[in-house]
Order: structure tokens, then C-alpha cells, then sequence
């Protein structure tokens, strides 16, 4: 998908994650099998399990997102992303996507554990506008508010992951 960085709107949600351990210590497997959304909210497909191997750039995830968030009685919609960086620093792991065409938004999604001022903390990180001229006409009263409320659940959820290790 076409676009420039520079025109997108950045957004940043963090979460504490209250452990003594430090970030190696901690099994991040989860984080890279993409088990950050519960499933009620989205299912997906990556490339790497059908492989059967470890996520790389490259990979694509085909993502299926229901709304309202329940498998039963929801619209269903599938979208694409290509993983565009896998981030393994000291202080910092995980990994940043890239929507494909077709997708309800266009850039980029960071996910992310973090040491911020000695403590740990689950980080997403977005660059992104409406995908379609739908989205933009609809962003401010349904996709912003549905978007927000995913990506809150998503923090609780690896919050949730990390502190029952």
C-alpha cells in the first residue's frame, strides 16, 4: 500500500507490566506468534506457523477482524499485513508491520516490550490514515472509537500474558 510517512498520524499506547524480571527473562514467544488480540476481536493466519518456522520480515498475516467484537454474530472482515521489521535490541523487542492494499487503514503498527525508566511496559506504536475514502468518512464516529477499544484490549491481553509468567 502507497504512502507517505510523513503525512501519517501518529499514535502511542503503553501499558505497565508489573514483574521483576527483566525483558530477556520473559518468554516473548506469544508476542511473536501474534497472540496480542483476543480472538473474539480478531483470528488470523501467519506465514511463519504455516511454515512452521520463526516470523521474519517479509512474512504476511492475513487477519480476520469481527465487529462487533464476537466470533458469533459479527461482520467479518479480512485484511492483510506484511511484518516489515523484526526488532530485537537489549531494551526493546518485537516487531512492526505494514497494512497491504485493501486494508481499513493505511501504515504501520510497532508492537513492542520495552524497558522505560526501569520498568516494562507493552508499547504499540501507529503510523497510520483511513485506508479507503469508507473508512475516512466514517473514522471519527465508528473506525477511531472500535480501533481505540481493540488496541486497549490488546494491551490488557499481553499484560495479562506477561505477568502470569
Amino acid at each position: 500500500m502507497t504512502y507517505d510517512k510523513t503525512r501519517l498520524t501518529e499514535k502511542i499506547t503503553t501499558i505497565e507490566i508489573n514483574t521483576t524480571k527483566k525483558i530477556d527473562q520473559l518468554n516473548l514467544a506469544f508476542l511473536f506468534d501474534y497472540q496480542i488480540f483476543p480472538d473474539n476481536i480478531m483470528t488470523f493466519k501467519n506465514q511463519w506457523t504455516d511454515e512452521n518456522r520463526k516470523m521474519k520480515s517479509g512474512d504476511t498475516i492475513a487477519q480476520q477482524v469481527y465487529i462487533p467484537p464476537t466470533k458469533t454474530f459479527s461482520q467479518k472482515i479480512i485484511f492483510g499485513v506484511r511484518i516489515n521489521e523484526i526488532i530485537d535490541q537489549d531494551n526493546r523487542k518485537g516487531f512492526s508491520y505494514e497494512t497491504l492494499e485493501g486494508h481499513v487503514e493505511k501504515g504501520i503498527s510497532t508492537f513492542t516490550v520495552e524497558t522505560l525508566d526501569n520498568k516494562v511496559i507493552f508499547k504499540v506504536q501507529t503510523y497510520s490514515t483511513p485506508g479507503n475514502i469508507l473508512t475516512k468518512l466514517l473514522g471519527p464516529i465508528f473506525s477511531v472509537p472500535y480501533q481505540t477499544f481493540c488496541t486497549k484490549t490488546a494491551l490488557k491481553n499481553v499484560k495479562r500474558q506477561l505477568e502470569t509468567q
